[in-house]
């Protein structure tokens, strides 16, 4: 059994809202293992960027994390002070967020910003010693050393999240979230940026949660991949085996959806709406949309159990039956 990065045991994290309360995260069980790469996919609203938040313990009001468990090897990140959350981000486990030039700060330069990030941590040395530091970041994604004397606006998208990835590598942390960081990128800068992370997790052996909904994407990065729908996950496997035999419907839906290359089929889109997370449906949240649904799939939620191979899945078909 492969060593654990990070543990995530019936997370459940609610937003109290005038509407009622949204349960964006609704039992959520994760392991992820060191040196692992794990994608986390699913539609907009599924409780993908919720559940990396709630790992980092930064949901804000009236978001609450109202139960659960996150183990960050043998330290456990519901019980640990505020003040010690803060010294655990950056060096144990870090986040690269969605929207680079949102998360930097437009009137500090690059390098600046950098150092901040490791003065905040303790990091000792000279001026001179943490510019070097900055500058050998910068290197590792790519980027020219003169880039630490610009300021965020000076760069482009592609640059400025390379940027983000050297903050998120400064400190050596464990374990890595990187909540969709090419979705504001075109796509061949999406392939150079993608490029720079791997080979970065290759060479330190970081464990990383790519948080996204590009199963392209997803199939060439990670190792295993975990399926989000109504903030639950509802299948987790290697990444093989959930493209070509995915076990649950709404995971076979989603593949179906990616265009062919070799052949001129028609892309199909998944029918209807995701769930009202206010409102819960009854049974399992996917049945008003499953083409394969049955009289217990109404009243029954299916939980999370192991599956054929290597692979868990939440759903009431009978193993092998999407075949």
């Amino acid at each position: 059994m492969p060593q654990t990065a990070l543990t995530v045991r019936n997370l459940v994290v609610h937003f109290h809202t005038r509407a009622g309360v949204v349960r964006a995260v609704d039992g959520v069980d994760l392991d992820l293992f060191v040196g692992e790469k794990l994608g986390l996919v699913g539609e907009s609203g599924s409780g993908k960027t919720t559940l990396a938040l709630a790992i980092m313990r930064m949901i804000k009001p009236p978001g609450r994390v109202k139960s659960g468990e996150i183990m960050l090897g043998d330290v456990d990140l519901q019980r640990v002070s505020d003040a010690e959350m803060r010294k655990l981000r950056s060096s144990e486990i870090a986040m690269i967020p969605q929207g680079a030039m949102n998360a930097l700060n437009p009137v500090r330069r690059i390098g600046a910003q950098i150092i901040d990030g490791l003065v905040d941590h303790d990091q000792q040395g000279s001026q001179e010693s943490l510019r070097s530091r900055a500058r050998e970041l910068l290197a590792q994604v790519d980027l020219d050393a003169e880039i630490a004397d610009r300021y965020p606006h000076q760069l482009s998208g592609g640059m400025q999240q390379r940027v983000t990835i050297a903050m998120a590598i400064s400190l050596g942390p464990r374990v890595i979230i990187a909540d969709e960081p090419t979705s504001a990128l075109d796509v061949i800068v999406q392939r150079h940026v993608i490029d720079t992370f791997e080979r970065i997790q290759a060479a330190t052996g970081t464990s990383v949660i790519l948080v996204g909904h590009d199963m392209g994407l997803m199939a060439q990065f990670n190792d295993r991949i975990a399926v989000m729908y109504a903030g639950r996950i509802i299948e987790i496997g290697p990444v093989a085996d959930i493209f070509a035999r995915p076990q649950h419907p709404y995971t076979k839906l989603l593949v179906s959806s990616l265009p062919h290359t070799r052949n001129k089929e028609v892309m199909k889109g998944i029918p209807g709406l995701p769930p009202s997370l206010v409102e819960p449906i009854s049974g399992c949240p996917f049945n008003p949309r499953c083409p394969f649904v049955m009289e217990k799939c109404l009243s029954i939620k299916p939980e999370l159990t192991e599956g054929e191979r290597d692979s868990s899945v939440a759903c009431h078909l009978p193993a092998g039956a999407l075949a």
